[in-house]
């Protein structure tokens, strides 16, 4: 293995439908803005939105890749996506396989 492990980042990104979400993704992982994207069907979201309760079924997006991307990540799903105000928030990969942080680091071009 390389030296130090690359700080790597989870985005998750709710979205309305498949085609939206298959859209976001494959734009994301064709321009190596992320080294892969995780689609989870059916999950329900609970929220307030313009002082509404609304309850609404979604598609969450797990997107893997490099710190030093987010703003660029940011900036595609924004001009992708069908909400005003969509979810994009980014949690550190503290730990986690070695290799499989390499991996993200390599296909992002990092």
């Amino acid at each position: 293995m390389k030296g130090d492990v690359p700080t790597a980042l989870v985005i998750f990104v709710t979205v309305a439908d498949e085609t939206e979400a298959e859209k976001i993704a494959m734009r994301l992982v064709e321009e190596r803005l992320a080294a892969g994207v995780s689609i989870v069907p059916n999950i329900k979201s609970i929220y307030i939105w313009e002082d509404k309760l609304h309850k609404k079924d979604e598609i969450l997006l797990i997107i893997k890749t490099n710190e030093k991307l987010f703003d660029k990540v940011k900036d595609t799903v924004q001009k992708l996506h069908s909400y005003i105000v969509p979810e994009i928030i980014a949690l550190p990969i503290t730990k986690g396989l070695g290799e499989y942080l390499y991996w993200i680091d390599e296909v992002t071009g990092q």
